[in-house]
């Protein structure tokens, strides 16, 4: 079946449309997204104001129509913690229901974490034991660590790259001391969690997801996105320490022009550098690798795991027993 799945990220809002069944991998059919950065339409009072609201019923009205164009037959709308935690999110989600037809199911940064581990395990497989994963938001981090396909433990915490830079910078680059601030934050924050992470055993395989982990691993020397999603995207512990301490003494134009990195989310790499070098020193990670499938990949599978068993698509069409 086609499925679509509307990601709306505090980043990004992303239409994706693949082509799956149940026991299979999605196969990308289209793509479709906007930078529209939600968090950055929080007024005083952490509500979504009236022009992030608009904007946000526009694209989704937009992804509607494009979903019909190309033969979506179930679409799954998710919305993560831009609209989960704004004041008047559950307003918004109302509205943008009504004007565009579409129920967006919000996410908790629990679900997120579990889901996006999910994806993880499905494209590395058993044979890569207890897996740690990470995964960089606009909003949160996700972490998750666990031996199945259901993490052992999964948390989420209010350190996103978008969230960061607009709560704890205010000047481009930032100054040495907003940076020696905001890094003791990040670190008080990861720390609290190790303890209730590792306990249940060390990992045999660390893993990253997200938009901000695969721009740091490309700076850090990892292959171009152009070499296709199965080449190894290692993100080194002290790689990650030099960049860490380089993109904060960088303006976001700087940071633009480097490998892998878009001029949209520039201005966050490095508030994101922060959070990336501390959980690999706190967690005590020498090498990570990233992974192209993240969350959505996650709602995906999930999704496909709880169809029916209508047809053996192998067979041709006969009812699968």
């Amino acid at each position: 079946m086609r499925l679509g799945v509307l990601d709306i990220g505090s980043n990004t809002v992303h239409l994706l449309v693949v082509d799956a069944h149940r026991g299979a991998r999605p196969i990308p059919a289209y793509s479709h997204k906007e930078g529209l950065r939600l968090t950055e339409y929080l007024d005083e009072d952490n509500r979504l104001a009236d022009e992030g609201i608009d904007r946000l019923g526009a694209f989704v009205e937009g992804a509607v129509r494009l979903a019909e164009d190309k033969g979506v037959e179930d679409l799954l709308a998710f919305a993560t913690s831009a609209v989960r935690e704004a004041a008047n999110g559950e307003a918004v989600l109302a509205q943008v229901e009504e004007r565009s037809g579409v129920h967006i199911e919000v996410l908790s940064g629990r679900d997120e974490a579990r889901l996006t581990f999910l994806a993880v395990r499905r494209w590395h497989g058993w044979s890569s034991g207890r897996l740690l994963v990470f995964d960089i938001g606009g909003g949160s981090l996700e972490i998750a660590a666990g031996m199945d396909e259901e993490p052992d433990v999964a948390v989420s915490l209010p350190l996103g790259a978008g969230r960061l830079t607009r709560d704890w910078f205010t000047d481009d680059p930032p100054s040495a001391e907003e940076v020696r601030k905001l890094r003791k934050h990040v670190r008080t924050e990861i720390a609290r969690t190790v303890g209730d992470v590792v306990r249940y055993g060390e990992a045999d395989r660390a893993v990253a997801t997200s938009k901000t982990f695969k721009q740091l691993a490309r700076i850090g020397g990892a292959a171009p996105s152009s070499d296709g999603p199965y080449v190894s995207r290692p993100l080194s512990r002290q790689a990650m320490a030099d960049w860490a301490v380089k993109l904060t003494t960088m303006g976001a134009a700087d940071r633009a022009q480097l490998p892998g990195v878009s001029e949209g989310r520039a201005a966050q790499l490095a508030a994101g550098a922060l959070v990336a070098d501390a959980a690999m020193d706190l967690f005590e990670v020498d090498r990570l690798e990233v992974c192209p499938w993240a969350l959505r990949e996650g709602v995906i599978l999930r999704r496909l795991d709880i169809l029916p068993g209508r047809f053996d698509q192998r067979s041709g069409g006969t009812p699968a027993e």
